[in-house]
């Protein structure tokens, strides 16, 4: 039995049918069942990372699981997975922890921290360190649909943004492969790609023009921080303009893991088609 945390999220839901279409026995830890929506087949289990007694019960008869961190909060679980003796946990942990310089912003200390408590626990791991996700850009919806433009700082930053479903395939392989005991793997998309460059790419699976804006960082903050915590909004605008005007290193470890090449933005950006229209 597998037990995926954060079960509902971009990740854990790829990660639920990765695994059933692999015939794994997969257990769900949701808050609330009723509204998890998950397919047949799943064992649906009501709990909260930090609810000692739910966690219990859910990891009764589990051997591996893959842990969406509550960052600072993970004790209640590790302890309940060292009573369970689990073979194995997959973290998603973040690239920002390698990073020269997020690993100094609260982003990086927090999932450093995290990655720390679980090695603390002894129980067997496996940490996955995203960039970051293609999900991310979901919010530029709203813009695309009403006006046909995109509205952000630092349009010329760079990232090699990563598929959400290549995670999940990447947290798959590592939950049903002993050989990824151990190891930590950094997940980029297959691309190096402009916040611009992104935009086109979106425009051109439309199959419309879309137009990028670009705002003053002082603009942008002011809009990101209706949605995010000020510290997380200064932490990103320092890393776009670090990285404007400039390539990133593209990781080769979806493939290395999966035996098949990450999805490209343009594909990402199929699959969500309907979400922008």
């Amino acid at each position: 039995m597998i037990l995926v945390t954060g079960a509902t999220g971009n990740v854990g839901r790829n990660l639920v049918r990765e695994l059933l279409d692999a015939g794994a026995p997969v257990r769900a830890l949701t808050r609330d069942p009723r509204r998890a929506g998950l397919p047949d087949g799943v064992d649906v289990a009501r709990g909260d990372l930090t609810d000692a007694e739910s966690l219990a019960s859910a990891l009764r008869g589990v051997e591996r699981a893959f842990l969406f961190p509550v960052h600072g909060r993970l004790g209640a679980f590790l302890d309940a997975a060292q009573r369970a003796g689990l073979r194995q946990v997959v973290l998603l942990s973040s690239q920002s922890v390698v990073d020269e310089h997020l690993s100094r912003e609260r982003m990086g200390r927090l999932n450093a921290a995290d990655e720390q408590a679980v090695i603390a626990s002894g129980v067997p791991w496996t940490f996955l360190r995203p960039g970051p996700f293609m999900v991310n850009d979901l919010p530029w919806a709203w813009g695309v649909k009403a006006e046909g433009v995109v509205r952000a700082a630092y349009g010329d930053a760079a990232t090699a943004p990563v598929d959400e479903r290549d995670i999940a395939a990447v947290a798959a392989r590592a939950l049903l492969d002993d050989e990824h005991v151990g190891r930590a793997y950094e997940l980029t998309g297959p691309q190096s790609l402009t916040q611009a460059e992104r935009v086109r790419i979106l425009g051109e699976v439309l199959g419309r023009e879309l137009r990028f804006e670009e705002l003053t960082p002082e603009a942008a903050r002011e809009r990101m921080t209706r949605h995010l915590e000020a510290e997380t909004v200064d932490s990103l605008l320092r890393m776009f303009a670090r990285q404007s005007g400039t390539t990133v290193p593209v990781s080769t470890a979806v493939r290395d893991v999966t035996g098949r090449p990450a999805h490209t933005y343009a594909e990402w950006a199929a699959h969500h088609a309907g979400d922008f229209r």
